[in-house]
C-alpha cells in the first residue's frame, strides 16, 4: 500500500507520531517505537478524506488467542449512537456498570489482527494496558477527550467565564 505524509500542525505540541494517509481512504498512524502511544488520526473532515470512519490502532501488548498468536492491529469506527445506548439495556450492563466498556468496545472495534469477530469475551480477554489504551482511543477519536470549551455566565454576579468539559470544579 502506498502511504503518502500528512501534515499536521499541532502534531509536535501534543507529542503525537506522524500520521500517514493510506491509499484506502483510511487514516492510519506510523508509531514512533513498539511502545510508543499512537495518536488517532482525524476524522473524515479533518484529515480531508470524505466518508472515512474507521481508524487503525497497535495495542501496546496485544491480544493472544486460543491457539497463542498475537493480534496487535485493528481497527476502531466511530461511534453511533445506538452504540452507547443499547450496551445500557443489557443485564450485565445493569448488573455491573462497569461492564458498559467492555460492551462498547465490543461494539466499535471492527477488526483485531486475523480475528474472523470481535466481541465482548475478546475484549475480556484484553490485557489492562490495552483496554486502558483503547478506551483512551475511543475518547480521541470519537471527540470525547476533553471536548470544547462552554462560554458561561454566573447567575449571581454576571461575571462571564468559560468551562472545559470533564474537568474539575
Amino acid at each position: 500500500m502506498r502511504r503518502l505524509l500528512l501534515p499536521v500542525l499541532l502534531a509536535a505540541a501534543f507529542g503525537l507520531p506522524a500520521l500517514f494517509l493510506v491509499a484506502s481512504g483510511r487514516a492510519a498512524v506510523s508509531p514512533q517505537s513498539e511502545q510508543a502511544e499512537e495518536a488517532p488520526r482525524r476524522p473524515a473532515k479533518a484529515a480531508g478524506i470524505p466518508g472515512a470512519t474507521e481508524f487503525e490502532f497497535v495495542l501496546p501488548y496485544g491480544y493472544v488467542d486460543r491457539e497463542g498468536v498475537l493480534h496487535r492491529e485493528g481497527t476502531m469506527r466511530l461511534a453511533r449512537v445506538a452504540d452507547e445506548i443499547l450496551p445500557l439495556k443489557d443485564p450485565r450492563v445493569q448488573a455491573n456498570p462497569a461492564y458498559f466498556i467492555v460492551l462498547l468496545l465490543s461494539r466499535v472495534v471492527t477488526r483485531l489482527g486475523t480475528l474472523r469477530t470481535i466481541n465482548a469475551g475478546v475484549i475480556e480477554e484484553l490485557f489492562a494496558g490495552d483496554m486502558a489504551y483503547l478506551q483512551e482511543f475511543y475518547r480521541r477519536i470519537n471527540g470525547t477527550a476533553g471536548g470544547a470549551a462552554i462560554k458561561a455566565t454566573c447567575p449571581k454576579c454576571g461575571t462571564s467565564f468559560t468551562i472545559q468539559p470533564g474537568s474539575p470544579g
